[in-house]
């Protein structure tokens, strides 16, 4: 399997830390949120990565190259301006390949284990699942009260009495995709009509999940993975 990397915000309102150094460089614990990412990813035996960027990408593609010196191989997806999360995913399709592929937000942190991910892959191909996408949603963070999607049982819905926030990690057949055009787009809105057809699965991850918005949400993170 194949995982992409979300790297190509602007970080607004991380400024003034990304004024001069992209997001996914911001340093938490003595490593970039980037690297964290890396490193969870390969130690879930996913080596091959596609990590798109747009402001300031030629700082992370220096620092991660090639991706030899972490353990995986990276190819680089580049965009002249953020396409939001659905337009990066599209561009970047000749890269992700034919097989399912696993995305996940560079401007978060966790301590999910992808290879819940992979497990869950091989066992809905096996079965012969409709599902065309799998979400992992958290409990919702202080900054959004009112979450993004409900599950009931392992199917995300869009609507429901009790939502959950979605983590920004996924897994998503290449058919998902199959009729969307290029260009900026966001993605939420090909996952409703998804749902709406009943082929979205999903599942309530309940670790530790970070993301990473603001300044102070960077230096509350920072602090506690040093405290450990």
């Amino acid at each position: 399997m194949r995982a992409m990397i979300l790297a190509a915000g602007r970080g607004e309102r991380m400024r003034p830390l990304t004024d001069h150094t992209p997001k996914p460089l911001l340093p938490v614990a003595g490593k970039p949120l980037l690297q964290w990412h890396i490193e969870r990813l390969r130690a879930a035996g996913i080596t091959e990565l596609v990590i798109n960027h747009a402001w300031l990408g030629e700082q992370i593609e220096a620092m991660f190259a090639d991706g030899s010196a972490f353990g995986v191989s990276i190819q680089w997806s580049r965009e002249a301006a953020p396409l939001e999360t659905l337009g990066g995913i599209v561009k970047a399709l000749p890269l992700l390949g034919a097989e399912p592929f696993l995305v996940v937000n560079g401007d978060i942190w966790c301590d999910y284990d992808f290879t819940a991910l992979t497990t869950h892959c091989l066992a809905a191909n096996n079965a012969g699942s409709n599902a065309l996408a799998h979400l992992v949603l958290v409990d919702n963070p202080p900054q959004h009260p009112h979450g993004d999607f409900a599950l009931a049982g392992q199917t995300v819905r869009a609507d429901g009495a009790a939502k959950l926030t979605f983590a920004g990690i996924g897994w998503y057949q290449p058919e998902l995709f199959r009729q969307c055009l290029p260009g900026k787009a966001p993605l939420a809105p090909l996952l409703r009509a998804a749902m709406a057809q009943g082929k979205v699965s999903g599942e309530h991850f309940r670790g530790r999940w970070f993301d990473i918005g603001t300044p102070e949400r960077l230096q509350q993170l920072d602090a506690q993975l040093r405290q450990h």
